[in-house]
């Protein structure tokens, strides 16, 4: 068996563009027409650059993959690694392996009959615990952090509407920041990473107490922030927060610098987490030596795919490290990512995009992965266990 072709689709999502407003899928096909799905996701690394996704996939195809045994995974893993990333990857360079590697794996699950987790040790648990962003599903409506930011009302009612539909756990990020691609800055933009105003902390802690009021004990509150403020507003704001008992502290830093998240992690209970920007499993590492964080929040489209985050997983044990996959795209990283989840002892929580089943996933894939009452249940097909609508991908294709 052999890999013969790949395909590429950048889709671009419809409005409100929950999971990105872009999702990039590659489908590897071998010699005997055996499909593996992969997805990339890099954040907005490769937004309104829809091209260089599918010239640089289809060439990287040429060079690497073409007439490779699909089953010799580790192999064409090493040889991307050390040869197409140089030993060095960055993030955007780590996407386009996770894809290959997510496809890979899914044609090893169906060649073998099994679902990607009995490739890895077997099922550990029967469902996992998963949590959302508190998202609106309205495309003409403030959402994300222009509602959390302005509108804290409307904040904690969908909170409490999605607890109702079962959810045990919801993350917001209660702190301004600023994006280049979605933001237009002026002389007094704050630029990350900047040190909040005594107004920023007394909105934080409105919102988290009306939060925190309204919710109870019903659910875990989570605090997305990402990587927007300075070591020393991260300890004041993790100081204000502690009250409110939340499940974690995400990226209160920018990720380039394990020693300083690891300041923030010292000086606080809340437990930190982070990793959805990290590119490998010796970033990973570092966080671990450097006691930087209890909770690692690898992205199976931009970590290393199956293969590296069950490694990273693995890694993280001997610290009592647990593992929170992060997901921002679309189904494919999803299933990747609960295939993970199913088969690893140190699992907290899964992100999803509501529960999986978007409007717009349910379109591009009609069979997605069951969600009950604030749990994932693992799939039982081969494979990832989900089936894309090629016909609906290239309908919204760049």
């Amino acid at each position: 068996m052999k890999l013969d072709k790949i395909e590429t689709f950048t889709v671009k999502v419809p409005p409100p563009g929950l999971g990105g407003r872009y999702f990039y899928f590659i489908k590897l096909i071998t010699d005997d027409g055996i499909i593996g799905w992969g997805e990339t996701s890099v954040l907005d690394c490769l937004y309104e650059m829809p091209r260089s996704f599918d010239v640089v996939m289809q060439e990287l195809f040429e060079k690497f993959l073409k007439d490779k045994n699909p089953m010799q995974r580790e192999l064409i893993n090493f040889d991307l690694y050390s040869s197409f990333a140089e030993r060095h990857p960055n993030l955007l360079a780590s996407g386009f392996m996770s894809a290959v590697d997510i496809a890979l794996c899914d044609i090893a699950g169906k060649v073998t009959g099994q679902p990607v987790y009995n490739l890895f040790g077997g099922k550990f648990r029967e469902k996992i615990r998963s949590y959302s962003y508190i998202s609106r599903t309205e495309p003409d409506l403030p959402n994300y952090s222009r509602m959390w930011l302005n509108e804290p009302e409307a904040t904690v009612e969908l909170a409490l509407k999605m607890a109702d539909m079962g959810f045990n756990a919801l993350k917001l990020d209660p702190v301004t920041f600023f994006h280049p691609f979605f933001n237009k800055a002026d002389e007094n933009t704050l630029r990350s990473p900047f040190h909040m105003s005594l107004a920023d902390y007394a909105y934080a802690d409105k919102l988290l107490s009306m939060m925190k009021s309204a919710l109870g004990n019903r659910v875990d509150i989570i605090i997305g922030t990402h990587g927007q403020l300075t070591t020393a507003s991260a300890i004041r704001l993790a100081r204000l927060m502690e009250p409110y008992d939340p499940l974690w502290f995400e990226e209160p830093v920018p990720p380039e610098n394990a020693k300083e998240i690891a300041k923030v992690k010292g000086s606080t209970t809340i437990p930190i987490s982070t990793g959805e920007r990290n590119a490998s499993i010796f970033d990973f590492q570092r966080l671990l030596e450097e006691d930087a964080a209890s909770i690692l929040q690898p992205d199976l489209g931009a970590g290393g795919g199956i293969t590296t985050c069950h490694k990273i997983a693995v890694m993280a044990e001997p610290y009592y490290a647990e593992m929170a996959p992060h997901v921002w795209g679309g189904p494919v990283i999803y299933a990747a990512a609960v295939q993970v989840d199913a088969c690893i002892s140190n699992f907290l929580i899964q992100e999803t995009i509501l529960d999986g089943h978007t409007d717009f996933f349910d379109v591009i894939c009609p069979k997605g992965i069951e969600w009950k009452n604030g749990y994932i249940i693992p799939p039982t097909d081969p494979g990832l266990g989900i089936e894309m609508d090629e016909k609906a991908l290239r309908k919204y294709c760049m």
